[in-house]
Formats: C-alpha cells, sequence, structure tokens
C-alpha cells in the first residue's frame, strides 16, 4: 500500500499558508490548473461525477472539480494543507470532503467508489509509485477513469526542472524535485497496466515562466498528462 514520504509532508507544510498565492511556491500551478483540467474534462464527464483528488494540496484541483459539477473527497498527507484547503473552499461557498489521510487510507474507506480519480502532480513525491498506481486504481469504479500528471525522466527535465525552476529562476522552492522520482511515459503506463489498467491519452503539459503561460500539446517532453482507463 502506498504510503507518504515524510521529508515531502514537512516541505508541503512550509508552503500551505502561501498555497493560493498566485506569485507563492505554488504559483506555476495556478498557470498550469485550468490546462490541466482542460485535460480532464476532454475525457470525462464531470458533472454528477463522483471524483476523488489525492494529493490534493490547498484544493487547486478539488475546486476546479467541484466546479465542474463533480461531488468531490480530496486527501493529501500533509494537515496544514488540508486546513488551507478547507478555509478556502468555506470562502469559496464550494462543498469538498477534505481528509488528511493517504490513498491507501482512502482505499480502504472507498474502494471502488469513483468516477474520476486525480493524482496531478503527485507521483513524483511518493517512495512507492507502483503501490500509488495500485491504491489510485482501486478506487474507480469499473470504467473509471485515472488521470496523472508528472515530469519526464530525460536530461531536459533536470535542467529545466530542477536546474532552472529551483535554482536558477528560484519558481520552486529547492528541493521540490528529485530526478530519480521522474518517470518516462512509458513506465508510467507499465505501472498502470500493472494495476489493470488501460491508456487513453497521452499529452504534453508547457510551462513558460517567462510569459506565465501554459499550454497542451501532442509531445510529451518535460511535464506530461496521461489519461487511463478500469476496464468494466
Amino acid at each position: 500500500m502506498s504510503s507518504a514520504d515524510p521529508a515531502e509532508v514537512e516541505r508541503f507544510k512550509q508552503q500551505a499558508a502561501r498555497w493560493w498565492d498566485p506569485s507563492g511556491p505554488a504559483g506555476p500551478l495556478h498557470v498550469l490548473n485550468p490546462v490541466r483540467m482542460e485535460f480532464v474534462a476532454d475525457h470525462a464527464q464531470l458533472d454528477g461525477a463522483k471524483a476523488a483528488d489525492v494529493g490534493c494540496g490547498g484544493g487547486l484541483v478539488s475546486e476546479a472539480l467541484a466546479r465542474a459539477g463533480a461531488e468531490v473527497i480530496a486527501v493529501d498527507a500533509t494537515a496544514d494543507l488540508i486546513e488551507v484547503a478547507r478555509l478556502h473552499a468555506l470562502e469559496s461557498g464550494l462543498e469538498i470532503d477534505y481528509r488528511q489521510c493517504t490513498a491507501a487510507d482512502l482505499v480502504a474507506a472507498a474502494s471502488q467508489s469513483f468516477d474520476v480519480v486525480t493524482a496531478l502532480e503527485l507521483i513524483e513525491h511518493v517512495p512507492d509509485q507502483a503501490a500509488l498506481v495500485a491504491d489510485l486504481a482501486a478506487l474507480l469504479k469499473p470504467g473509471g477513469l485515472l488521470f496523472l500528471s508528472t515530469l519526464d525522466r530525460r536530461p531536459a527535465s533536470f535542467l529545466l526542472g530542477i536546474v532552472a525552476a529551483e535554482y536558477l529562476l528560484g519558481l520552486l522552492p529547492r528541493g521540490t524535485h528529485r530526478y530519480d522520482r521522474f518517470l518516462r511515459p512509458s513506465e508510467l503506463i507499465a505501472l498502470g497496466r500493472q494495476a489493470g489498467l488501460q491508456p487513453v491519452a497521452l499529452g504534453g503539459l508547457h510551462y513558460d515562466p517567462i510569459s506565465r503561460r501554459a499550454w497542451r500539446s501532442d509531445k510529451p517532453q518535460i511535464n506530461y498528462l496521461l489519461c487511463l482507463r478500469k476496464p468494466t
């Protein structure tokens, strides 16, 4: 069963207070999120869907899912982030069931309950990635869809995602990413197949830190998005 990395929990705890600040540590996610949600909406019917947002952080994806009409349970291992997410949802007038727990904990409580599961920018922060994908798969109803986003393990990702983003430009706090936890798309698809899921769509996710613009493409390069389906 998957579990959180205590060092990652502590790192994100330090970022909690400024999660909803577009110029804060989660700033790039504010730019990426509408593009990520376009990918989700292209492949899933969200209005009326039961959705789980795993590794929800302060609730960017969770709130977008709720605004699209989904009934959302959102989980994160970092207590401070869950409190920030709850407060922001309350201020936004959104009903989201936030829980401080891991994917494995949610499986124990709600196995095969969800039409849609999102785990965006999460898997690169988890020590046992195969276990995480297996838990995410276990949350899905037959026919349900899993959406993942992460960084490709290639030299360009190291240079742009770590050296530039964390050390040269200061877009992210230093130590946010570990290159050895980046996954090639083929590796993530293989983990999905191992968990009984079938690939549906794969696309590139791009971010320009100068213009603060994000867009999708057909070519996964640095960041990418993946949709997987649980067979009926």
